[in-house]
């Protein structure tokens, strides 16, 4: 089931985020979404999925999407807290590289979604690099702080897409 561009534009936006929020940075990508989700007025046509560690639970989700936008801690070998965006054919590189197990799921599940030929041509993932990934309830400090980029550079990328967010409260500008 292969998907065309103009099948692309009419179909919804995902925004995944990912993670497991027991190990500290590697909660990120599902903190970071319910920032989006708390702060921000989000379009009825971006569906917000916390992904979690659901692995090849995810593979319909973003089959069914015609663009993702994956919400994670991606260790890129940067200093902690800088902003890592990869885009479509980046992913798999970075993804080699893993720092929790719900990586290994979301490699088979883009992937798979590639080898049947669903992968939207729009997915993109947008993260920090974290300080530490370890048995905690908490970001680290690095992370916490920049957590409001990272959503608002989300926000940039919807609405790069065509979809306009609006904010809630007055947002801190990074």
């Amino acid at each position: 089931m292969s998907t065309s561009p103009s099948d692309a534009s009419t179909r919804h936006t995902v925004v995944i985020g990912l993670g497991n929020p027991l190990m500290g940075d590697d909660g990120l990508g599902l903190a970071a979404l319910e920032r989006l989700r708390a702060a921000w007025d989000v379009p009825a046509d971006v569906e917000l999925v916390d992904g979690g560690t659901w692995g090849l639970n995810l593979l319909p989700v973003i089959e069914d999407a015609g663009r993702v936008l994956l919400l994670d801690a991606i260790d890129a070998g940067k200093v902690p807290g800088s902003e890592v965006l990869l885009l479509r054919e980046q992913l798999p590189r970075f993804l080699a590289t893993k720092i929790s197990p719900h990586q290994v799921d979301l490699q088979d599940v883009l992937a798979l979604a590639e080898l049947r030929g669903t992968l939207p041509a729009q997915t993109t993932a947008i993260g920090l690099q974290p300080a530490r990934v370890e048995l905690s309830y908490a970001l680290s400090d690095v992370l916490s702080d920049r957590l409001d980029a990272l959503v608002q550079g989300a926000v940039r990328i919807l609405a790069a897409w065509g979809h306009e967010c609006r904010p809630r409260v007055p947002v801190a500008h990074a």
